[in-house]
């Protein structure tokens, strides 16, 4: 298991010409957010939006829409009907379609909701597209209860879940988990070709095929609801402007930590805040660009 350095990110972090326009530099599809989580939908678009995306498609509930409109200024809004729930619906499923025939990555599931809802807009969405497509929270938890899902992808997936998602996810036991972290990572990544796994935990593990990185930056005072979305939305943003899923995967683990840990030192550990580390990812990319 290798390490993640500084030097991983100077290294790899997608190239941005001075002749690029919004139309070179990648497009995300966002498909995140139900009534009562607008937040999620919020956080991971705005991460992706700070981590250099040419453009953002959010595709999101009517009931969330002025929320979220109100609070993002810079993405392309789908507002679609959804259900009585108000979340995505399969009903949506033109809507989707559509916005997904345009993206080069997608990002499913932060705030959704854990219904059969998620789990049929999720089977679309994999079914579907072309582009790598990462997968959080409720996407997720609606995939450990279909797992022929995974038989249906037709691009890479990214799969972000911390420890308790995991468990759902491979049927293992929490205090196995967290005992033999690099293993299972290492184990579910070989039984899953074409996956990235990032399983979230103090020192974040990602795995590809068997090959694994170990995050080492970061700090407690991201354990706060949200965190969580933040870096969905810079993994699938890099993955939208052409970083290899696992490459993806391994810089946006790392460079969440690393504004972390910024967010750590101007707030303290205790009253940080998820949109804190947004807020410090224009200083991360800065050294990054700076050290090429």
């Amino acid at each position: 298991m290798t390490d993640i350095t500084f030097e991983y990110l100077t290294r790899n972090l997608p190239a941005r010409p001075d002749d690029a326009h919004k139309g070179t530099m990648g497009t995300l599809c966002s498909i995140t957010g139900s009534y009562g989580f607008s937040g999620a939908a919020v956080l991971s678009a705005k991460a992706a939006l700070r981590s250099g995306v040419g453009l953002h498609y959010q595709v999101i509930p009517e009931p969330v829409y002025p929320v979220f409109a109100s609070s993002v200024y810079e993405s392309v809004c789908v507002p679609v009907r959804g259900n009585s729930l108000g979340t995505v619906a399969p009903t949506d499923s033109d809507a989707i379609l559509n916005t997904l025939s345009r993206a080069t990555a997608v990002l499913i599931g932060c705030g959704m909701g854990n219904t059969s809802a998620t789990a049929e807009v999720l089977r679309t969405v994999v079914k579907n597209s072309e582009v790598p497509v990462v997968i959080d929270a409720d996407g997720i938890n609606a995939l450990s209860q279909h797992m022929n899902i995974l038989n249906e992808q037709n691009a890479p997936l990214i799969l972000t879940p911390h420890i308790k998602e995991f468990s759902r996810l491979s049927g293992l036991d929490v205090p196995d988990i967290i005992e033999h972290q690099s293993k299972v990572a290492e184990e579910f990544s070989l039984a899953h070709p074409d996956t990235v796994l990032v399983l979230k935990s103090h020192r974040t593990v990602i795995a590809e095929n068997g090959v694994l990185y170990r995050n080492t930056a970061g700090n407690s005072g991201m354990a706060k609801g949200g965190s969580g979305d933040v870096l969905a939305g810079i993994i699938a943003s890099l993955a939208a402007q052409g970083a290899a899923p696992f490459e993806a995967a391994i810089m946006g683990v790392h460079i969440h930590a690393l504004a972390g840990d910024l967010a750590a030192v101007k707030h303290g550990r205790t009253s940080m805040l998820p949109s804190d580390i947004i807020d410090n990812l224009g200083e991360i990319f800065k050294r990054i660009e700076a050290a090429r």
